[in-house]
């Protein structure tokens, strides 16, 4: 299968994955031929990647992180607690005290399915179409945040505990007027006040929340901060700011770019690994942006690559200890077919990839 910019595809072309949406149900199955409805459909949908059948590449696999089951459940979770919280119930905390255990439980066999996988971490592998994106985020970055953990090594009540501050970190959100969350034009200066003061809207109401540990409050009062001391609400800096919150704005900036959105595209995983490079070492901790590569396909399978020696391909598998260097299956050499064969960029040190493709045609979509 091939990854491909939706506005890239023609009618005809086989869809290669389901695209579900946020109960499950299947909205488009695979192997069916795409019409321009259904086109213009995943484009309304804000869906900026698909999976696309192709005779060269039908054999590369593409592993979700966790389970079509368990992401479901879980953002069906996320969304149904979320959604009982408003301005005038806030401290009405007791449907979160209530469905806690519940919560727990999805944050371990999360974990557990992240831990047995043998690939790293891609979540641009789910077509998965969703009515909010702060619930789909909060699943997200649960996912990044406990790769990252388990690849510093945390112990598992540690885990445990970022899962579920991870899972929390936006709560504040749902405090905040819907025509300010989800507006599609630039915010106001004091609109962006209202959406900063989620943090500690969040940890107020977590911190107040019986059976949730004080940590997860922390999680959604930190994520913000940076380590110069530019982030918010307190401006703390570096070993000021908690560990796990640490961890977890990293998780956060690199899915809200990565993710789509109504006003933009979504950003492929080497250039939302590019933002956190950016901000090493001012931003964001150094060492957790090294550890975060390592736990994420830079280069997902399916994508389309260009490489420095003037070859292209489609990345077939990954190498999870060089995961910015995969095994390419080669397509053309000097724009020219040629019949395909496999080149592992971990044993071809002298090549690199150069850019990325996501258009069907030699053309890359901007």
């Amino acid at each position: 299968m091939r990854l491909v910019h939706t506005k890239s595809i023609d009618p005809g072309t086989k869809l290669a994955k389901a695209v579900y949406n946020e109960k499950g149900k299947i909205l488009i199955q695979k192997n069916i031929e795409l019409t321009r409805r259904m086109l213009n459909r995943l484009i309304q949908y804000n869906i900026t990647y698909v999976y696309i059948k192709d005779a060269f590449t039908d054999d590369i696999e593409v592993n979700p992180p966790v389970s079509e089951e368990v992401r479901i459940e879980a953002y069906q979770m996320i969304k149904s607690t979320f959604s009982d919280f408003n301005k005038e119930s806030f401290h009405s905390n007791s449907f979160l005290f209530d469905n806690s255990s519940r919560m727990n439980n999805i944050v371990q066999e999360i974990l557990r399915q992240i831990q047995n996988q043998d690939e790293v971490v891609s979540i641009l592998s789910d077509v998965f179409v969703n009515d909010n994106y702060v619930f789909n985020h909060s699943l997200n970055v649960t996912i990044y945040s406990l790769a990252l953990g388990t690849e510093l090594g945390l112990n598992r009540s540690k885990l445990e505990e970022l899962g579920l501050g991870a899972m929390l970190h936006d709560v504040g959100k749902m405090f905040i007027p819907q025509n300010i969350l989800q507006k599609q034009s630039r915010l106001t200066e004091e609109e962006f006040e209202i959406i900063k003061g989620h943090t500690e809207s969040g940890f107020e109401f977590l911190r107040n929340t019986p059976n949730v540990p004080l940590l997860a409050a922390h999680c959604a009062f930190q994520h913000h901060e940076r380590i110069d001391g530019s982030g918010y609400p307190r401006g703390l800096k570096d070993k000021e700011i908690h560990p796990h919150a640490r961890l977890l704005g990293i998780a956060d900036v690199f899915d809200a770019v990565t993710s789509d959105r109504v006003y933009r595209d979504a950003m492929l995983p080497h250039e939302g690994l590019e933002i956190l490079y950016a901000g090493a070492g001012t931003l964001f901790d150094k060492e957790l942006v090294e550890a975060f590569r390592r736990t994420i396909a830079v280069y997902p399978n399916g994508l389309t690559v260009e490489l420095s020696d003037g070859r292209t391909g489609v990345v077939a598998r990954q190498n999870n200890n060089l995961c910015e260097r995969p095994v390419i299956r080669v397509l053309e050499e000097h724009g020219v077919e040629i019949p395909p064969y496999e080149l592992d960029l971990s044993k071809q040190l002298d090549v690199v990839v150069s850019s990325c493709r996501t258009a069907l045609g030699k053309e890359k979509i901007k």
